[in-house]
């Protein structure tokens, strides 16, 4: 069955559905109601093979939800153009398109991450060469680990959904393990990555 959801006009996968985000919030009188209703919003990198979408972030922890405080944090946040991969004490839901036949990007984040599979399948690259398939459905759970995702298709898109959250310094064999993204080369901009645009350095 065909999704009949156009893609978004900021969006490269035309093959794949575009997407809304519905936030939710409080009438007055305490009842929900949804507050805002956004269509995706999508930031290529690294030659049009990826595109990142920011769903929605927090910046504490735990977060507060009154008088809409993480909304308007959000919303700051994004417009700032100063959000990375991971936020410092918050969290980033970020969905993530691969072009067909895109090589993997190895990198490290300081974050505790799930990665799903939404559609397509993608390939799970490991620094000590470990290279894991996943399908839809499938998830991830990556603990401060160098890491990379490659499009097992030559024809079609795979979009993943991601929640980072920040972490404590992760320290294996008595060495600190710390952000990378230095195999980026000209694309080092993926340390400053949100909804409404890329800081390219």
């Amino acid at each position: 069955m065909s999704d009949p959801r156009p893609p978004n006009p900021t969006q490269l996968s035309t093959g794949l559905p575009g997407l809304t985000h519905h936030i939710t919030g409080h009438h007055s009188n305490g009842t929900a109601t949804i507050a805002s209703t956004r269509p995706a919003t999508w930031t290529t990198l690294l030659n049009n093979s990826l595109a990142f979408n920011v769903v929605y972030t927090t910046s504490q922890f735990p977060v507060s939800l009154t008088s809409d405080t993480d909304l308007h944090t959000h919303d700051q946040l994004l417009s700032s153009g100063n959000l990375g991969l991971v936020n410092p004490n918050g969290t980033v839901a970020r969905i993530v398109d691969f072009a067909p036949g895109s090589e993997p990007l190895m990198h490290r984040t300081q974050s505790l991450d799930y990665g799903i599979v939404l559609e397509g399948e993608v390939e799970m690259w490991l620094d000590d060469g470990t290279k894991q398939v996943m399908r839809r459905g499938d998830v991830a759970v990556q603990r401060g680990t160098s890491h990379g995702w490659r499009n097992t298709s030559e024809t079609e898109w795979c979009r993943m959904f991601f929640v980072l959250q920040d972490c404590q310094k992760v320290e294996v064999g008595g060495k600190s393990l710390g952000e990378d993204v230095s195999n980026a080369g000209d694309v080092k901009g993926l340390e400053s990555v949100s909804g409404e645009g890329a800081s390219k350095i």
